[in-house]
């Protein structure tokens, strides 16, 4: 029986020919990380195990779902992994200034490539899966074992595979396709899933696109998603990596539980309703509705706060000013992100347009800080996630988009077409 790219990394780290859908294996680690709000966690269930981490340069820890902090507990939060990372020598820490957002910061880094078995204690571990690595998100007391062992306990999923044609149309970016995607499959349709990314479309795909749909994997409620590597994910890692990387592709006769195409060519911008990411909507349909107004919006976070989206939303953003009745917060992922933007007088065209232009952080994602959303207030944001209560009241409103549909709002004040708003000369 053939393997498909997930079941060939885990069969490779458990040290076995061959793995099978729900078969419980013991795999070894390449990445282990951790952030500010799950790593003080980790931290002591950690020294019930261990003195000294397995590997000090594969641990990795990352404040910046409360950074810069909020308050005092998040400070402490903050103190007592900057703490831990010093005394375990971790290579690979990231402290407000030299930081980014965990999922952004990792791949730019260089600390993940194509097939590495790779944990983190956040959900949206799933994003380096954009690079041909299995990577899922555990809880923390799994986290900690993973510092001290360097292994972890799975059951192998099972998968579906999707086949991408054709090309993305203009104002049709990753956050688009993988919203239709859960529209269409439903927010449990890969329960325990690898979702398998495949096809000729795949190389009309940026980077940043494959990391914002890898990293929508679980809103699909999927184990991961992984993507073909080619030749564009090839030149990513050799230009951020120096790190060996080894290639896994899907045996012809790999078990899928069934088999999902894709025409790019037919996606339309498309935005979550509330309360989940499966709640899709084409600007079409929204269009033909009562305008929905807006309070706020937001550009960033680990799904869209990567370079291409930056320069997406500018575009749409050139020569606008944002609608007197809406708030608009950027925040680029990375320093580097936030130096290029410098560097290419976006964050101008974001300022000069009336928004806040941020420091990186997880920030208003999960209604931590810096755009928290009293009761009865609308946003559009760019980020992953719009359950009840996500970004701040639980009578708040959250509507998932594209950075490019989040622009167009932001100048019209309600849901808009970015095909009617922006300029990509």
């Amino acid at each position: 029986m053939g393997m498909t790219m997930t079941q060939k990394i885990l069969a490779a780290h458990a040290g076995l020919p061959s793995v099978e859908a729900g078969q419980l294996i013991e795999a070894k680690l390449d990445v282990v990380m951790a952030n500010d709000i799950t790593g003080p966690m980790a931290v002591p269930v950690f020294y019930q195990m261990a003195e000294k981490v397995f590997d000090p340069e594969k641990v990795v820890l990352v404040p910046d779902h409360f950074t810069p902090n909020k308050d005092i507990k998040s400070a402490e939060n903050s103190k007592s992994i900057r703490e831990f990372a010093k005394k375990q020598g971790l290579k690979w820490y990231f402290e407000i200034g030299r930081m980014g957002i965990e999922h952004a910061i990792l791949p730019e880094a260089g600390i993940t490539v194509a097939g590495e078995c790779i944990i983190g204690a956040d959900s949206h571990t799933c994003t380096y899966g954009a690079l041909g690595a299995f990577s899922t998100g555990v809880g923390t007391t799994d986290i900690a074992t993973g510092m001290a062992t360097g292994e972890l306990w799975f059951k192998v999923p099972r998968a579906i595979q999707f086949v991408l044609t054709g090309k993305p149309s203009p104002y049709v970016s990753g956050k688009d396709i993988i919203l239709h995607i859960i529209g269409k499959i439903g927010v449990d349709g890969a329960l325990y899933k690898s979702m398998e990314f495949v096809g000729d479309g795949i190389s009309e795909l940026s980077m940043d696109d494959r990391f914002t749909m890898a990293n929508m994997a679980i809103e699909a409620g999927a184990k991961n998603g992984i993507f073909l590597v080619d030749e564009k994910a090839e030149s990513y890692m050799k230009e951020h990596s120096e790190k060996a990387y080894k290639i896994y592709t899907p045996d012809e006769d790999a078990v899928y539980d069934e088999v999902v195409e894709i025409n790019l060519g037919d996606v339309r911008p498309t935005v979550a309703f509330p309360h989940l990411p499966g709640n899709a909507k084409t600007i079409d349909e929204i269009e033909a509705m009562e305008p929905i107004k807006i309070d706020q919006v937001v550009i960033g976070s680990c799904t869209n706060g990567r370079m291409e989206d930056m320069r997406r939303a500018a575009a749409v953003l050139k020569g606008h000013t944002v609608h007197p009745d809406v708030r608009v917060i950027v925040l680029p992922a990375t320093q580097k992100i936030y130096k290029q933007c410098i560097k290419e007088g976006i964050v101008d065209i974001f300022i000069d347009a009336g928004c806040a232009f941020s420091t990186p952080s997880c920030g208003p994602c999960m209604g931590g800080h810096m755009g928290v959303l009293a009761a009865g207030e609308k946003c559009v944001s760019t980020t992953n996630r719009n359950f009840v209560g996500r970004m701040g009241h639980v009578d708040s409103l959250i509507y998932l988009a594209s950075p490019e549909v989040a622009a167009a709002s932001a100048i019209a004040g309600y849901i808009a077409n970015p095909e009617k708003v922006g300029d990509r000369s």
